[in-house]
């Protein structure tokens, strides 16, 4: 198992020196923990999380300087659901809460040990519907299902799409949310055929056979992850189906992909907060923009944003618990979750009694060139939609 410990606080000798200069007892030390792929099959999409994540600590230290600094302690969980649960028990005797996890079927149990450490886990990674209804209290994510098939539907509502084929991953959220699509076409008319796949399967070619000999769809909708989408592109390249549109969820319309995937991107569609690259004009935005590309040395894509904004959410109410001599009670952070109700770099966020956000709803952004434009909703827009538009 990798492991990977950084402390992103002062230098020993300035930290002593505001130390003195605030006064003595007015400094707090808090420690968070973040396990997520660094490796294996999620580690791309694990490692841009974490690093919004640590820019979130950064930003953090700057602006509280002689007051308080947060340790980060990361732990790569290589992709892998019992490392995840063995890096929480290795970090929870050190941390005060976990900002972290990459995928529904890896957080479940991570959260589960975090939750019987009486540790806050806040997640970006995870949305299985199941994941909020387990009745834990110290769970939160600021992102759902939900918010996913809302922006696929809505999008192919308004380019009057009449045939869709799902390509999906047999994994719990990918499942869900290939059901939360079929359905609301379906309610809104569409003709919709599913082809589920074994997250194991490397030759798509058979199923894309399908497609376009048996359903003839005017678009492909993907639901799985990276490795799955390189697949299936690749094969459609080899099929080239009759569609006119080729579109999926997470972790597909970003920086990473364009650049990594020039040749199988082009006017796919996938789930975006953010265009690439991304010109902010918030006053925060651009902070954590400019730390960003301090750290890594690159603009931010949407999961660096997801990573910042569940972890500034975690430390913000991790202040505010301090303030209230509320940090090391039982329930004192999660207290201070659920009263907060935020405007964000992804939209309002808002928890409810089962730490999920029910404001978060998606945008869809689509490879353009070497951009990512985002196409919907019309009042995110940076650019028209292309559409009849496939990649070959």
């Amino acid at each position: 198992m990798t492991f990977r410990s950084r402390s992103l606080a002062c230098t020993a000798a300035a930290a002593l020196a505001l130390l003195l200069s605030a006064g003595p007892g007015s400094a707090t030390d808090f420690a968070i923990g973040s396990q997520i792929a660094m490796s294996g099959a999620l580690a791309r999409v694990g490692m841009a999380t974490n690093e919004g994540v640590t820019v979130a600590v950064e930003m953090f230290n700057r602006a509280h300087q002689g007051r308080h600094s947060v340790k980060l302690t990361s732990i790569d969980d290589e992709s892998n659901p019992a490392k995840a649960v063995s890096a929480i028990e290795r970090m929870a005797p050190d941390v005060q809460a976990f900002s972290g996890g990459y995928g529904s079927n890896i957080i479940g149990p991570a959260s589960e040990t975090a939750e019987r450490a009486g540790k806050v886990y806040m997640t970006s990674g995870g949305v299985a519907s199941e994941l909020v209804k387990r009745g834990l209290t110290n769970f939160f994510r600021i992102n759902n299902g939900e918010g996913y098939s809302r922006a696929l539907v809505g999008l192919f509502g308004d380019l009057d799409i009449k045939s869709v084929a799902i390509l999906h991953s047999t994994k719990d959220a990918t499942q869900e949310v290939a059901h939360q699509v079929e359905d609301g076409l379906v309610g809104r008319g569409v003709k919709v055929s599913t082809h589920a796949f074994d997250p194991a399967i490397s030759d798509f070619k058979p199923v894309l056979h399908k497609v376009k000999v048996l359903d003839e769809p005017d678009a492909i909708v993907m639901i799985g992850y990276e490795n799955d989408y390189v697949g299936i592109l690749r094969a459609a390249r080899v099929m080239q189906p009759k569609v006119k549109l080729i579109s999926g969820v997470w972790s597909l319309a970003t920086g990473k992909m364009a650049n990594d995937f020039p040749e199988l991107m082009q006017n796919v569609v996938g789930t975006s907060t953010l265009p690439y690259p991304v010109a902010f004009t918030d006053p925060e935005a651009q902070e954590f923009a400019k730390v960003y590309k301090e750290l890594y040395k690159k603009a931010p894509d949407y999961l660096g944003v997801f990573g910042y904004v569940q972890t500034k959410l975690l430390l913000d109410a991790m202040l505010r618990a301090d303030e209230a001599g509320t940090l090391k009670q039982p329930g004192g952070i999660a207290a201070e979750l659920r009263k907060s109700a935020t405007e964000t770099l992804i939209g309002p966020v808002r928890f409810d009694e089962h730490g999920d956000n029910p404001e978060f709803t998606h945008r869809m952004g689509q490879h353009q060139g070497k951009q990512v434009v985002l196409v919907w909703p019309e009042k995110a827009a940076t650019g028209p939609v292309k559409f009849p538009a496939t990649p070959w």
